[in-house]
């Protein structure tokens, strides 16, 4: 009975270890391909139903919500081929640069837009004086979360402070700003794909090992007892 049980157990953890990176992997593809699905499934909503006013049997066949959701995904990626591919051509450039500056016209949007290209911008070149992807004790002195120097910049007294992203996982678009002394920043050798990895695997893809050595509160009052 006890052997079954061992067995059980074995078998048990064999198949959680071989399914959770599957269902990781699972998570992180739905969420981009959600996002990128959800950009041009208005479109494609459109015309399958202006297809199906004078086709209906078509138009029943192309109206299924994950066939939709696919066409989406699929111009959407396309898309931003096109985009990146007409981006690197002087018209492709021109019509962007149009673009542009038509958002910085519209009040709001043009905040947000501006914004967003900086990140986008910043995450590409690593700050003079520190680290790109860095280690912050945050949300408490004993935790620590990954973060992005977005820039180093000084106080009053001439203190060197950063500005530092912190993402949230697995949704890296969401997260907080903080400001932290150079000092207390913990440096690391991770480039900015590494880190995204990490993020996005909830901690699955990673480093074997850490820039630091963790100090845990109820490991120093056991030293203190010996």
């Amino acid at each position: 009975m006890a052997k079954r049980q061992l067995y059980f157990k074995r078998y048990l953890l064999t198949g959680l270890l071989t399914i959770v990176p599957l269902w990781l992997t699972w998570m992180v593809f739905k969420f981009v391909f959600g996002l990128l699905s959800e950009v041009s499934a208005p479109l494609v909503a459109g015309f399958v139903s202006v297809l199906g006013s004078t086709w209906p049997t078509t138009g029943e066949l192309l109206g299924q919500p994950w066939l939709i959701s696919l066409i989406a995904f699929v111009i959407t990626l396309a898309s931003l081929y096109l985009v990146g591919f007409a981006a690197n051509f002087v018209i492709g450039r021109r019509l962007i640069e149009g673009m542009e500056n038509l958002i910085q016209r519209i009040p709001v949007v043009h905040s947000i837009y501006g914004g967003t290209k900086k990140l986008m911008s910043v995450l590409q070149n690593k700050p003079s004086g520190t680290q790109r992807v860095v280690l912050i004790n945050f949300p408490s002195p004993e935790m620590k979360s990954i973060g992005f120097v977005t820039r180093v910049m000084q106080d009053a007294s001439g203190r060197e402070l950063a500005a530092v992203y912190v993402p949230t996982t697995p949704n890296p678009t969401g997260g907080y700003l903080e400001i932290v002394p150079v000092e207390q920043l913990t440096a690391t050798d991770w480039s900015v794909d590494q880190a995204m990895a990490f993020l996005l695997s909830a901690g699955a893809v990673g480093a074997e090992t850490l820039p630091f050595a963790a100090e845990w509160p109820g490991a120093q009052a056991n030293d203190l007892r010996h």
